[in-house]
């Protein structure tokens, strides 16, 4: 089908769920906004969080898009993946394992197509897992290596990596590890990519050339040889290479 869409329209969420919430329901409001005028999007289940199964992880997403008057088929159903991606009117990527996620992706030769579509502006929505891969790399997720994905290399739909479901450090505990900002320093001492600091209730929003911070809260952001500093929600994002 051609895309009459041509302008990258998508949301990379840090989280599917707040707590006490149902899955999904603080993103309706944006999801009703970015699938305007579409009946029917795929949703890609490879993540598979807790090992859910691709059948049950794309009935628990279509009832949540049911809620906004679309419907949901899983593109593992589909015959030919790389087909049914092109002709997609919308897509969303759940969350999950993203070591999974994006080994799927590429040995299904499914990367470049799904980046192929956003580009062209087939609306995309991802969360955790699903918002790692809008990335330049998959290399600042927090998920367990529990498969072995033959590239790291993602979609590159934006500029910058994300780490979401941010933690800041808590004063006084006495022990967390290795904190999320550890960790992204850590990878700066190898890579030069900007890193956003994702927290939960909030987004990145893209619409054109325009990419801003949406959500309750404030982004951390930690680029290479500077120290880490807060942007606000409604910020733009766009000059974050």
């Amino acid at each position: 089908m051609l895309n009459f869409f041509l302008m990258k329209h998508f949301i990379l969420a840090s989280t599917s769920t707040l707590f006490g919430e149902e899955y999904l329901a603080y993103l309706q409001p944006a999801m009703t906004a970015l699938y305007g005028g579409i009946d029917e999007i795929v949703f890609i289940p490879y993540a598979r969080p807790g090992g859910i199964s691709h059948d049950d992880y794309t009935t628990k997403a279509a009832g949540a898009f049911a809620a906004i008057g679309v419907k949901v088929r899983g593109l593992h159903t589909f015959e030919d993946p790389a087909a049914a991606i092109k002709s997609a009117r919308g897509f969303f990527t759940g969350g999950g394992n993203t070591f999974l996620l994006v080994k799927q992706l590429h040995e299904l030769g499914l990367m470049q197509p799904l980046q192929t579509a956003v580009n062209v502006g087939t609306p995309y929505m991802g969360c955790s897992a699903g918002s790692n891969i809008g990335g330049i790399s998959m290399q600042n997720t927090n998920d367990m290596p529990i498969v072995y994905p033959p590239s790291f290399e993602t979609l590159g739909l934006i500029s910058f990596n994300l780490n979401p479901h941010y933690l800041d450090p808590i004063p006084g505990l006495q022990h967390m590890g290795e904190t999320r900002e550890t960790r992204i320093k850590e990878y700066h001492t190898q890579n030069d990519t900007p890193v956003v600091g994702l927290r939960e209730g909030s987004w990145i929003y893209v619409k054109g050339d325009t990419v801003t911070l949406q959500g309750t809260l404030s982004a951390r952001i930690f680029e290479a040889g500077k120290e880490p500093y807060e942007v606000a929600t409604g910020s733009s994002l766009a000059a974050l290479k």
